[in-house]
């Protein structure tokens, strides 16, 4: 590895831990209470409690948290940047809340609602059934899209996970379930690849 190459990578290190360094500004309504452990985030949309290791130590000032570790060494490199990444998203839920929207690929395949949750019916000899976790809420547009909502950022993307995991899209034919703007890559197939 030559000087340079060596170099960009201490630079590149070095940009990484910026992240944990970044304060996070707190929106018109929303208050922080830190406790031994964990942060309570109180906000339009609702409360969220995020934990975070002791290692790290969490401040509100001046209307911002401020995250500091305790050290250089590259596990609190690592802690500072993750809390102040989690912290941030716990913010912007209970201001704005999160979002995930999954749409049916696929003749026949059609979605519909079944009290808090939704029913599947994506090729399958039975109907797939799932509803959300407390805090999360599915809406069904039309009969082949699902948003996914609510305030926790990991709770909506494991149910928008759940979902997709029921069909997840074929490669060879245009069917399964996909994220609304997910770019997928078909394969032409046998037949296809005869005829060329």
């Amino acid at each position: 590895m030559s000087g340079e190459e060596k170099g960009n990578g201490k630079a590149q290190s070095r940009t990484l831990s910026r992240i944990g360094r970044k304060t996070i500004p707190l929106p018109d309504g929303v208050t922080v209470e830190v406790g031994y452990g964990e942060v309570t985030v109180t906000g339009p949309r609702g409360v969220l409690t995020q934990g975070y290791h002791p290692d790290v130590v969490v401040k509100v000032a001046d209307g911002e948290i401020v995250v500091e570790r305790f050290s250089e060494r590259k596990f609190h490199h690592a802690l500072h940047g993750l809390t102040r990444s989690l912290i941030a998203n716990a913010v912007t839920g209970v201001t704005d809340g999160y979002s995930r929207t999954l749409e049916l690929m696929g003749v026949g395949y059609r979605v519909q609602v079944a009290g808090d949750g939704v029913i599947l019916n994506v090729g399958y000899s039975h109907p797939v059934e799932i509803h959300p976790p407390e805090g999360v809420t599915m809406q069904v547009e039309g009969n082949n899209r699902i948003h996914v909502r609510g305030i926790d950022k990991q709770k909506v993307g494991q149910l928008a996970a759940r979902v997709r995991k029921v069909r997840p899209p074929n490669a060879y034919k245009e069917k399964g379930i996909r994220y609304q703007g997910e770019v997928l890559r078909f394969k032409p197939g046998k037949s296809a690849a005869r005829k060329a």
